[in-house]
Order: C-alpha cells, then structure tokens, then sequence
C-alpha cells in the first residue's frame, strides 16, 4: 500500500510538471498564439478578440491556473475549429484508436509469446535460426512498408486475395461493430507483426534467463517434467513480471506509433486527428490532446509498476 501511494503521488507531481511545460510549450512558439491560430491575413481586430475569447490577454499565470482548473473538471475546452468540446472530439478519436491498438497487442502477444517459445524449445539450430531471424526482421520493418505489404496481399479490390478493406472507418463508428471490426483488420495486423517480432525477442530472452541463472527449471525436470512442459508451465509464468513491463510500455508507446498506420488506412484516430489540429493551427485543441496523451503514457507506467510489485514478491522483499 505505501508503495503504491507513493507511485500515486508522483503520478500526481508528473502530470503537473507535464501540463506546465505543454503549456509553455505552446505559448513560446514563434509570433502570437492568437495570430497564429487566426491565419496569415487575419485582420487585427479578429486577432485581438480570438485573443480576448480565448483569455491569451490574461497574465501566464492566470492563463494556466484557468486551464487547469478546467482540466480537472473535465472542460479541456473548445476547438476553435468544430466548435465541439475537445474532450468530446479525443473521446471520439480514441473509440478508433485504443481499438485499434488492443487488437493489434492481442495479435502481438499471440505471435511474440508462442515463437519466442518456440525459438527456446526448437531442438534443430536452423530452427532456433530462422525464428531469430524473423523477429530481427519483423522488428525491423518500418511500419509504412509492412501496411503497403498487406494492402497489396489481403487489400479488398488491390491486393491478390481481396479479402479486407483497406481505407476509412464506418460514419457510425461501432454502431456496426462488424463494420467497424472489419476495417481495424489490417491496420491491427500491420502493428501486431512489428510488435509481436520484439515481444518474440523479449519472451525469448526472458525464458533464457530463467533457464540459464537459476535452478528452477532443472528442478521442474528432476520432478518429473519435460524440459518443453517445464519451460512453459514454470519458466514463462517466472518471465511474467519482465514481459508485463513490456508489454505495458509496448502499449504506451503504440498510442503514438499507430500514427503512421493510421494515416495509411484513413482511420480517424488519434494520431491522424493530432496531425491534423497541429496542420490546421488549432492549437488549443493541441495543448489539451497533448496532455491527455501525457497523461495516458504516465496512468500505463503506474499500472506496470504496481503490476510488477504484485506479480513479483521478491520486490516486496527486497524493500
């Protein structure tokens, strides 16, 4: 418990710190934030009311303490843009988004973990070589190019099976859950190939370990276990604390690597809607997606390392 209020209470100071600087952030950009965001031949006039609407002739100070005061009440304010509360617009985003990234981790975690066993278990070396091989070369296939791949093998109407869509997401979002299951497809497999090649190196690594620094595994053989039944029932469930810690920032840093394969498929996530704020000056929309995406990096980092302390008691121990 007090290990756990204390990662809660740096949370905390984390998230300030962070909101303090993406709001300094955005005020030192070049020129007027006001004139920035009102465009190049925006009048004076319009310039000094979008100042005065958005408060940006109040002193810093009272500029933050206004915005985070809304932060906490849940008001990330309004995108000058659509007009819609930008909570409102990120929550939408992240229905494709999170989506998105859970299936492409399912996908990941099937691959990674069942050929990192493999790769341990394998009795013949050009076995143990060739998947070595495919998780150096999965891991190292950029995004762009195993999407492009995919269209062209799997892509309805391009690719030679013809099977999956490949553009765009369903108006209604998942009132068509099939729809909208069917759309995710490919982009979740383009993300679960590259991450499930360094969960396969990290399984691999992981069981090693476990095998080589230890007697746990010859023990569970002298009990009567096979080195295969051994390796899997002992040795992985030993390697869980290590593969959660990966697997909890493999799915922290997917929220921004999914922004290539996004734009790729046309799906309104995240990272295609940041891109897009960013590109079309809507800088308070920015500032408030930036910290929510902040904040979600920060949340998954305190939930691996409290699930780490659980998973693992020898942390307790040593404490």
């Amino acid at each position: 418990m007090k290990f756990t209020l204390q990662r809660l209470g740096l949370l905390v100071v984390a998230l300030a710190v962070v909101s303090v600087l993406i709001f300094a952030a955005i005020r030192v950009l070049p020129g007027d934030v006001a004139a920035v965001m009102a465009g190049m031949n925006a009048s004076p006039a319009r310039i000094a009311a979008l100042r005065a609407e958005l408060g940006l002739d109040e002193p810093l100070v009272v500029q933050y303490l206004s915005w985070l005061k809304g932060v906490v009440t849940g008001d990330f304010g309004t995108s000058m843009l659509t007009g819609q509360p930008i909570a409102a617009i990120v929550a939408g985003r992240a229905a494709v988004t999170f989506p998105l990234i859970l299936l492409g981790l399912a996908i990941a975690l099937v691959l990674g973990i069942s050929l990192g066993c493999a790769a341990v278990l394998a009795r013949r070396c050009w076995v143990r070589s060739l998947l070595q091989a495919i998780a150096v070369v999965g891991g190292a296939v950029p995004a762009l190019w195993a999407g492009l791949l995919l269209i062209l093998l799997l892509g309805s109407g391009t690719g030679v099976l013809s099977v999956l869509p490949t553009q765009g997401f369903p108006q209604d979002g998942w009132a068509s859950p099939g729809r909208a299951l069917t759309c995710l497809v490919l982009p979740a497999l383009t993300v679960g190939i590259i991450v499930g090649a360094s969960i396969m190196r990290y399984t691999r690594s992981a069981l090693l370990d476990v095998e080589t620094n230890g007697d746990v595994i010859a023990l569970a053989m002298a009990c009567g276990m096979t080195r295969r039944r051994a390796m899997v029932t002992v040795g992985l469930r030993l390697a869980t604390p290590q593969l959660v810690s990966v697997v909890g920032l493999t799915f922290a840093e997917m929220i921004t690597g999914v922004m290539v394969v996004e734009n790729l498929f046309a799906l309104p996530g995240i990272g295609t809607g940041l891109v897009t704020d960013i590109g079309q000056r809507d800088l308070i929309a920015v500032q408030g997606e930036l910290l929510m995406l902040a904040a979600f990096f920060l949340v998954v980092g305190f939930a691996v390392d409290v699930a780490h302390r659980t998973l693992d008691p020898r942390l307790e121990r040593a404490a």
